[in-house]
């Protein structure tokens, strides 16, 4: 997929992201605390739970429509997709999920043939008849596909799609002709999208598009069932009905989410391969074991990092990220854990994301747009290793262009390519030069943030600094998560702070943040247009990988770099904490609906307030 994201750490069921109303968060802890579940009644004591949470408040859980971290991270656990990625195989290697072998490809590339597994069943919901869950069939993908052409749903993820399955298009040129909602014929046959019997779909393309595997994978081409799309109407970002490990038993949006094993979830079973080292670091030791292996997820909203910290240390939560303010205190100078995460017998999880993170210019803004030497002034006018120090604690490598390191095609020589670097000197001498395109003194200008916490005051100070110091006046506009993504695809910011998570490892899921089809609503959020960038995006996009495709990766990510259209900030290293309770948390840089392959030791958890005495 390509989603909006900001910070997050994926793996773990843990966002960072600031916000400030800690609505639920003193209940949720004395409930947590006392060995109750979240109706006070007292847990079975052989339900083993994952304890987690997140920081950035759940805008929805309709695949079709997610677009963000946060969702994603929550919906994965209870939907599935065609393909998903091997929890432990590196390099990275898709396999199949709901469908029953990898596809079957004409010689052309043009036609995928895909058998789905039979036997899988939604879980069971009230949409459905009896509220008993029906088998899963093709049509629900189809279904699906479509619903997002719908011009009327008004999808962010219309650009996975756009332009590749023949009859498609022509499909959501005729919802634009339809009056209303409930007047679009989902009946309508669609050339491309073919289902000869109830478990066999076929796909046909306009041209060879070799990521379809990788998006395949991706939660927005999730399958959905009719049935609870027609029950649930508007309502149904709130009641996800996959095919899961999981289902969603209660969600309190200013509290927490609370996920119970899905009782009709098929036969899945643990991994029973994988690197040499998984056997030794015991990612074995769950080999064909049934997933999966806990019977719930628990997950409380806390927008604050303080209180964040406090749960993790009082062991109420099982992972943690580590809080800027809290890294001396996690992390000694050789780059290992303190004596005092030692001594809780906490453990250390280290590896490179797939990440870029920046400050974006909408280049449909009236003062940005035509106007090169003052996006480039901004650029230059901030101190990135200073950035990386103050709010990363050096968990980051300086960015000059999107492609991070982590991928093969990242060009080391980006920084001098770009022409720019912290230069306070020439970014004024670029102001004046801006003044003299704009016709007098630039305005104030408005970058906006999606958070409200002392963090992120820290993060807008800090751009206020830079602003300042070159001549230029800027005011912060902060605001909850939900609303920023509002803004972002309404087109409603100047300069926005925002990232992104790499979600399968090709160069195309980053260059496609500036093909001008993708502007907002879509992933381009920079509202970016190049005709010569977006000619070689497409040439690119239907091309196998070899040395050539990624010659011309880094062809197009020069030439957008030049255009300026973002303050490129850093990539990200991940540190994560994990509790000695909590098992199999190997690091996975592409993969979601990681839970089920979680193991909690109870016993190891019940003793931790022993533990806690004793350091005392």
């Amino acid at each position: 997929m390509s989603l909006m994201r900001y910070c997050r750490d994926k793996d773990i069921l843990t966002t960072r992201s600031a916000t400030a109303i800690l609505s639920g968060f003193i209940p949720f802890v004395l409930l947590i605390t006392s060995g109750c579940d979240l109706s006070g009644n007292q847990a079975d004591s052989n339900t083993t739970t994952i304890y987690g949470a997140y920081t950035a408040k759940v805008r929805g859980l309709d695949p079709g429509d997610i677009g963000d971290t946060t969702s994603t991270i929550v919906a994965s656990q209870m939907i599935e997709c065609l393909y998903q990625y091997h929890y432990l195989k590196r390099p990275y290697e898709l396999i199949p999920c709901l469908a029953e072998s990898m596809p079957s490809v004409s010689s052309d590339g043009l036609t995928y043939t895909i058998k789905i597994k039979k036997g899988v069943y939604f879980a069971d919901d009230a949409c459905f008849e009896n509220g008993k869950g029906r088998e899963l069939a093709t049509d629900d993908f189809v279904f699906a596909w479509k619903r997002i052409a719908d011009i009327k749903y008004l999808s962010k993820n219309w650009w996975i799609f756009d332009n590749r399955i023949v009859g498609l298009d022509e499909f959501r040129e005729y919802t634009k002709t339809c009056k209303k909602a409930a007047d679009v014929d989902y009946t309508r046959n669609i050339e491309g999208l073919q289902t000869p019997d109830k478990y066999t779909l076929v796909i046909k393309l306009k041209k060879p598009w070799p990521q379809i595997i990788y998006l395949l994978a991706h939660l927005p081409t999730a399958p959905m069932a009719k049935e609870a799309v027609e029950y649930y109407s508007k309502d149904i970002i709130n009641h996800p009905v996959g095919t899961g490990p999981y289902k969603l038993k209660r969600w309190y949006r200013g509290s927490f989410i609370e996920m119970v094993k899905n009782p009709s979830f098929r036969d899945k079973y643990y991994p029973a391969e994988g690197e040499a080292s998984d056997s030794e670091q015991g990612f074995l030791s769950d080999a064909g074991k049934k997933l999966p292996l806990n019977d719930r997820v628990i997950l409380v909203l806390v927008q604050e990092t303080p209180p964040l910290w406090f749960l993790f240390m009082q062991g109420k939560i099982d992972v943690s990220g580590i809080p800027k303010d809290n890294f001396a205190e996690a992390i000694d100078l050789s780059g290992g854990l303190t004596l005092a995460m030692k001594d809780r017998n906490i453990r250390l999880l280290t590896f490179r994301d797939p990440s870029t993170y920046w400050v974006g210019f909408n280049m449909e803004d009236e003062v940005l747009s035509k106007n090169l030497p003052l996006r480039k002034a901004i650029s230059c006018a901030v101190d990135r290793d200073k950035y990386i120090e103050l709010f990363t604690n050096n968990r980051s490598e300086p960015a000059y262009g999107i492609i991070p390191p982590l991928m093969k095609t990242y060009n080391p020589d980006i920084k001098k390519i770009s022409g720019i670097s912290y230069n306070p000197q020439k970014a004024i001498k670029l102001v004046k030069e801006a003044e003299k395109i704009h016709g007098s003194k630039l305005p104030k200008l408005t970058l906006s943030m999606p958070g409200t916490d002392a963090v992120l005051r820290q993060y807008g100070d800090f751009f206020k600094q830079c602003f300042s110091q070159v001549g230029l006046e800027i005011e912060i506009d902060y605001t909850d998560w939900p609303t920023f993504q509002n803004k972002i695809k309404t087109k409603s910011v100047q300069l926005f702070s925002l990232g992104w998570i790499g979600d399968y490892p090709d160069t195309e899921n980053f260059l496609q943040l500036f093909y001008s089809k993708n502007k907002s609503p879509g992933p381009n959020n920079f509202n970016y247009s190049n005709s010569e960038f977006d000619r070689l995006y497409e040439q690119v996009c239907v091309m196998a990988d070899s040395a050539e495709r990624d010659a011309l990766y880094r062809k197009a990510e020069e030439m957008m770099v030049k255009d300026c259209p973002a303050v490129f900030l850093g990539h990200g290293v991940a540190y994560i904490l994990v509790h000695d309770w909590l098992y199999n948390t190997k690091p996975h840089a592409f993969a979601y609906g990681l839970s089920q392959y979680r193991r909690v030791d109870t016993a190891k958890r019940a003793s931790y307030d022993k533990l806690l005495r004793k350091l005392k």
